[in-house]
């Protein structure tokens, strides 16, 4: 005997990067068995992993997840989990104020974007001739290698994200150099320039979201500042 089908609601959302649409629909028993096998592991690694795993299935394979943007994967990962399990999250923030008192506050999932600010851009001018224009780094980075150390891990994220290099007219694809050239003309910028290069990481899109709350304590408005993925699930 064939047991019943039952039909799962579709969603659509715009992806922040490309503003094309995509169909999704909520996590199952099956993705939240993932979900929840991971966080018994308790490693970054088996949670990144679940979290692919979970986007893939739940936008019917249509987009390549390993390649996305980090912020669009949050945001489409917000995005499933609200339907799924709830449009509200409560979580804890704490007040700066006195730095110790955490309020319970709720979130409204829905209502959370990706934030794009004004003085970012994609394109760095190093010289008056010379420059770079820059891709987001992907999912695919989430994962080091745990004996990389901070600053090799800095420069694999600016290695990886550097889609051309142009002086002039002259342009050089991603394809048209190597890693060794691409570490040899990063070891030669000047510190002002490597700090463009790092604006562009500071001013990125994110999940970001801003409000008030008043520490019962001391009676003082904080204002808070979620960011990522995780300030949204603590």
């Amino acid at each position: 005997m064939t047991l019943p089908v039952i039909n799962t609601p579709t969603y659509e959302l715009v992806v922040p990067s490309t503003k094309e649409k995509l169909t999704y629909r909520p996590f199952l028993v099956k993705e939240e068995k993932i979900l929840l096998m991971a966080m018994e592991e308790e490693k970054d690694s088996q949670l990144n992993r679940a979290l692919k795993q979970v986007v893939h299935n739940c936008t019917f394979e249509k987009i390549d997840v390993g390649k996305l943007p980090l912020f669009d994967l949050e945001y489409i990962f917000l995005r499933i989990r609200a339907k799924s399990v709830g449009e509200v999250a409560k979580i804890q923030v704490l007040c700066e104020d006195d730095g110790e008192t955490y309020v319970p506050i709720e979130v409204d999932l829905e209502s959370i974007e990706v934030e794009f600010q004004e003085d970012h851009s994609t394109k760095i001018e190093l010289t008056d001739e010379i420059g770079i224009e820059m891709g987001y780094p992907t999912f695919e980075f989430l994962n080091f290698k745990a004996d990389q150390t901070e600053v090799n891990q800095l420069f694999d994220i600016i290695g990886s994200s550097i889609e051309r290099v142009y002086e002039g007219e002259t342009v050089y694809e991603k394809a048209d150099f190597s890693k060794k050239d691409l570490k040899v003309f990063l070891e030669s910028l000047t510190s002002e320039q490597f700090l463009r290069v790092q604006k562009f990481f500071e001013t990125m899109p994110r999940l970001r979201h801003k409000f008030e709350v008043t520490n019962p304590k001391t009676k003082k408005k904080n204002e808070i500042t979620l960011e990522g993925l995780q300030a949204f699930f603590e």
